[in-house]
């Protein structure tokens, strides 16, 4: 029996393991091919509809698939991976089981770097999501970074009913989304300015404690809650210590996305290149999933004696929601903005959701989001 192993619950895993069991049916039902996933979480988390769940537009149970159900023909494992070696094809975790492996997938993502700010809650470690929906709505909110996420996020307390402060250490929130869509990106700002949520740019936050947030101005903003939406730092694993590495952290991938022999990786742990471009791809849900795609059919070709083909996805664009009809959206350069923004985005992470049960939910769940009053516009005091 030759054995795959999914390192990671997320969009990679889940990819890579839809594409190997679509093509190796009969291998799988006949004992020859093993599918092991090993998580940490026993949840797929879909953050596309974070901001819906963190708003109270959809029930958490709708972004949270249990990988059992995501990955119905693969044997899964809930454990933190302790080492991985490259040389006699071994993974050890937990207590110290070990698997070995005929082809291994890296989809472990990435963690928030928090340094210095501790007591900052993150999206990204195994129950985030859940801790945070049930940390409640009073008080006021702080949100630390200005990228599309954070931005997001910020409105979604809003809607809530919290007083939100987006902290960014630039000059203006979406730097990235700026540099090609500069009209977008404005339109960030005035939906931020609409629903009242405090910007403080040029500053960074110093320290995160239970009374507050520290400024590098001095400044101290009170908080119940404070996320940290501040970029990612792959999570290391070892075993892999000596595979090149970019600046991040990511592991460097060859055009057929492998790290090593007989070894995938993608997403947030990975440093992907653009095909056209030779740039690398922005870590988000939608290259991990078309990465995730490529490498499990190059994982079934590798299986089957054949060499891989390249990573040849060009990229779709990127979207936001700031509340229902209200959004941006680039669809292969294109801006669009409001409530078609809003729907397409809707649309689009529907297709992708790993479970059809719960995906069939959510437009209902919407709808209904949709016909109660619109938040009203709430305001923070920034000191000084």
């Amino acid at each position: 029996m030759r054995r795959v192993v999914l390192l990671g619950g997320g969009y990679v895993s889940l990819h890579a393991y839809g594409a190997i069991a679509r093509r190796l049916r009969g291998e799988l039902r006949r004992g020859e091919v093993e599918i092991v996933v090993i998580s940490a979480d026993t949840v797929h988390n879909f953050h596309g509809f974070t901001g819906e769940v963190v708003a109270g537009l959809l029930p958490i149970d709708l972004a949270q698939t249990p990988l059992a159900e995501a990955m119905p023909r693969a044997r899964v494992v809930h454990a933190r991976v302790t080492d991985v070696s490259l040389d006699d094809r071994r993974v050890t975790y937990g207590d110290g089981s070990v698997l070995t492996y005929d082809a291994l997938v890296v989809g472990t993502g990435a963690r928030e770097p928090v340094d210095g700010l501790g007591d900052a809650s993150t999206l990204r470690s195994p129950g985030d999501l859940r801790a945070l929906v049930g940390s409640g709505s009073e008080g006021p909110v702080v949100v630390i970074g200005g990228g599309l996420a954070g931005v997001e996020l910020a409105a979604a307390f809003v809607r809530r009913g919290a007083p939100v402060t987006l902290v960014h250490s630039g000059d203006r929130v979406v730097p990235a989304l700026r540099a090609g869509q500069p009209r977008l990106a404005d339109r960030c700002e005035r939906e931020l300015d609409r629903l009242g949520v405090v910007v403080r740019t040029g500053v960074r936050a110093v320290d995160v404690s239970a009374d507050g947030v520290l400024l590098s101005d001095g400044a101290r903003l009170d908080a119940r809650v404070v996320l940290a939406t501040t970029g990612q730092r792959a999570v290391p694993l070892p075993g892999l210590d000596d595979l090149p590495r970019d600046e991040v952290g990511r592991l460097i991938t060859a055009p057929d996305l492998q790290v090593s022999p007989d070894v995938w990786s993608a997403g947030d742990a990975a440093r992907v290149l653009h095909p056209r471009s030779g740039e690398p791809v922005t870590a988000n849900a939608l290259w991990a999933i078309k990465a995730g795609d490529q490498i499990g059919r190059n994982v079934v070709r590798a299986l089957r004696g054949r060499s891989g083909g390249r990573f040849r996805y060009l990229g779709l664009g990127q979207a936001a929601s700031f509340g229902v009809g209200h959004g941006i959206a680039d669809l292969y350069g294109l801006p669009i903005t409001g409530w078609a923004a809003w729907l397409m985005r809707i649309g689009f992470f529907v297709r992708f959701m790993p479970s059809r049960s719960r995906a069939v939910r959510v437009p209902g769940a919407l709808v209904s989001s949709a016909r109660l009053r619109a938040p009203q516009k709430v305001s923070a005091t920034v000191p000084g």
